[in-house]
């Protein structure tokens, strides 16, 4: 190659790296700042689970963690205008959450996001598919020029000091951060040092059940989420896509599909929509799916009464290519149990599932409505369809249902398809 190609290279080679520092400068958490000054209009969401949400706070929607960042940022930035968006479900986690980007969280053009999943998806365990999940988000978000602060909150039983360095997902959660230029928020170590020093007191912050904080604790959460927030503000912190991934990849080929916009549907089945009330207001599925199908053993008569004679209800047949697979859904206080067989083999053992039985319970708040998310595969060949059957079993006695608004299905192609 001769000298002057070489040096053109460099110049081209300098000129791409400037272009690249430039679209980050222009997303950071500088830029954020800058902007917020300047009094421009932002969108700021909160993503993860219960403890975004506020459960067990007096008033989560002045008292949660959330609203204490809110409160900050409008006193920190006074002539800015903020609109802040809750993003959470309570009682899941990281693999849901990776379905739940682009709905939830995406489609809102977030100028910062707030993520929370490391209690949820069980912060002393490093699972590789969980952690694939998790950093899938951040990925996405980063992919997409936005600054995020993963935040790092416990439950009262996390706080021991020495219990930190066997918490192989805060460890594994930071590393995440630091390799994709994230903001890092972490109130397990800040109100360990704290309980520590006598400045804080367990008992304060969590005064109902040893999941959920009281407004206290959800301070706690707080001081620790707007520190690492003004930390990434003072380093000039951007998002960046590392080359590979530092875990599994399956949750970057991912599909949510929808089951009412399958053609047709077994006997017994139709579209449908969420119910409107809920056990928990995160859990309020209209807020968080469209339209679904639904499974009945009973017709309705023209006031949407259930008919007393109990009808067959066909099996759900699905031809899926991915590696991994959730049911993402809504219980309901009429919801039966059903079984689930991958090409041919009838589930047993999973997560979720009734104890000593082959069958999922549908019904998983008992007397309300909410979100129904099972883990039904993980790790299948990518190289070969399989046949997913999802089976009503239902009491001929009562009137039951079962609802699911999509299939969730990650790795490989990640395709759903009407079974032939």
């Amino acid at each position: 190659m001769k000298p002057t190609a070489i040096a053109l290279l460099a110049m081209i080679t300098l000129a791409l790296s400037a272009a690249e520092d430039a679209v980050a400068a222009r997303a950071g958490f500088a830029s954020f700042d800058q902007r917020a000054r300047a009094g421009e209009h932002l969108t700021v969401v909160f993503f993860g689970a219960s403890l975004t949400w506020g459960a067990n706070a007096s008033d989560p929607v002045e008292t949660s963690y959330r609203a204490v960042i809110r409160d900050r940022l409008e006193q920190h930035y006074p002539q800015a205008h903020f609109h802040c968006r809750d993003s959470a479900i309570g009682g899941t986690g990281s693999q849901l959450g990776a379905f739940r980007v682009e709905r939830d969280v995406l489609a809102h053009k977030p100028d910062l996001v707030f993520v929370d999943f490391t209690a949820n998806d069980d912060i002393y365990r490093d699972d590789p598919e969980s952690l694939g999940s998790y950093e899938s988000i951040i990925r996405r978000l980063a992919q997409a020029g936005i600054p995020v602060v993963q935040v790092a909150f416990p439950f009262k039983w996390n706080i021991k000091t020495a219990d930190l360095p066997s918490m192989k997902r805060l460890a594994a959660h930071r590393v995440i951060a630091e390799a994709y230029g994230s903001g890092w928020g972490d109130a397990v170590s800040a109100i360990c040092a704290q309980v520590d020093a006598g400045t804080l007191r367990v008992d304060d912050l969590w005064v109902t059940d040893g999941v959920h904080p009281h407004d206290a604790g959800y301070r706690a959460f707080a001081a620790a989420a707007w520190d690492g927030f003004r930390a990434a503000v003072a380093a000039g912190a951007a998002p960046r896509v590392p080359g590979r991934m530092l875990n599994s990849d399956t949750y970057m080929q991912l599909r949510r599909f929808p089951l009412a916009t399958l053609p047709a549907l077994p006997e017994g089945w139709r579209k449908g929509r969420t119910y409107l009330t809920a056990v928990n207001h995160d859990w309020l599925m209209s807020r968080w799916m469209g339209d679904l199908v639904v499974a009945r053993n009973r017709d309705l008569d023209d006031k949407g009464k259930p008919l007393p004679q109990a009808r067959a209800v066909g099996t759900l047949r699905l031809q899926v290519e991915a590696a991994s697979i959730l049911v993402f859904g809504e219980a309901s206080a009429g919801s039966g149990l059903f079984r689930v067989r991958i090409d041919g083999q009838l589930l047993s053992g999973k997560p979720g599932q009734v104890k000593d039985s082959d069958t999922f319970d549908a019904n998983r708040w008992k007397t309300g409505n909410g979100h129904m998310v099972f883990e039904i595969a993980r790790g299948l060949d990518v190289s070969r369809p399989h046949l997913v059957e999802i089976e009503p079993v239902f009491d001929a006695g009562k009137d039951q249902e079962l609802r699911i608004e999509s299939l969730c299905v990650a790795g490989g192609a990640a395709t759903v398809v009407p079974a032939p």
